[in-house]
């Protein structure tokens, strides 16, 4: 998603670097590009035009009132037209497919609430069309950081400590684990309003372990919470290695990453073009 990551300033050989390593990482996961439309999304024009039709039925109340805007245009004590729109970017990134299902985290489910908003008076406007998409949540639908367990853990994080990096040594992934934030409490709960920082450890543990908070509890009986730390450290090391592995693998194979994003460029344009053409009929272009 390179049109969103300009929302905030890119140096643009860092960027390059980026998008092969998201491709990496992505392929890495298990993303099979023969079963996958994988691409670049500058790369399908489709994208922006359509964002700007979308835009120009969107209200500025709307997005205004969009929790990210508020905290990043806080935190930046400025905003820029980007970071103000990009919802409606994302709008467009899911119905250019006509796409009926959306695997989103919790952060994200407002902005698919947009999404819908932006099909309902498209078709209001110009006749049914678009579907309006349903949020796919996994069960663990957010991630807190390991320092501050009232925020979700994010790559842009400042504190280097509360953020687990896909390819993270094993050494510094128990060290971050070691230094996350918990409490004076020695046995493990689940209780994300009272023991936030714990909780967090659980949820995590049940996550790698692809199982429930309350086995990986019943796993942690007889442990204090700094045994646990160790115990959730191992089993996200253990949960990463593959997929670190092949990170490192992929990321020597720049010319096979690359051909991955313009195959998947070009499939997407393919599936984009009929949908963007019946959108300009719709609207009066065409």
């Amino acid at each position: 998603m390179d049109l969103h990551s300009i929302t905030v300033p890119q140096d643009p050989t860092a960027l390059r670097h980026s998008i092969l390593d998201m491709t990496a990482s992505l392929l890495a996961c298990g993303i099979d590009p023969s079963r996958t439309v994988l691409f670049q999304q500058s790369h399908v024009p489709g994208h922006a035009t359509l964002s700007w039709i979308l835009g120009c039925r969107t209200s500025m109340p709307r997005l205004r009132h969009l929790p990210q805007w508020k905290m990043k245009s806080r935190q930046r004590n400025e905003g820029y037209v980007g970071l103000y729109t990009y919802p409606v970017l994302q709008a467009a990134d899911i119905l250019l497919y006509r796409s009926t299902h959306v695997p989103v985290g919790e952060d994200q489910v407002q902005h698919l609430k947009l999404a819908r908003d932006a099909a309902r008076i498209f078709n209001h406007h110009y006749g049914p069309f678009f579907p309006e998409p349903q949020a796919l949540l996994s069960p663990t639908s957010k991630v807190k950081s390991l320092r501050d367990p009232a925020v979700k853990m994010s790559k842009s994080d400042p504190q280097r400590l509360a953020t687990v990096l896909l390819t993270d040594s094993p050494e510094d992934v128990a060290l971050k684990f070691r230094k996350a934030v918990t409490d004076f409490a020695s046995e493990v709960t689940f209780d994300p309003e009272a023991r936030p920082g714990v909780s967090n450890l659980v949820a995590i543990h049940a996550a790698v372990l692809g199982g429930t908070v309350e086995q990986a509890v019943a796993q942690a009986r007889g442990l204090d919470t700094a045994q646990y730390k160790q115990v959730v450290a191992d089993a996200v090391i253990e949960r990463l290695r593959p997929v670190r592995d092949e990170i490192l693998r992929l990321r020597r194979e720049p010319g096979y990453l690359r051909s991955v994003l313009d195959e998947g460029s070009r499939r997407a344009r393919e599936l984009s073009a009929p949908v963007l053409r019946r959108v300009y009929q719709l609207v009066g272009f065409s």
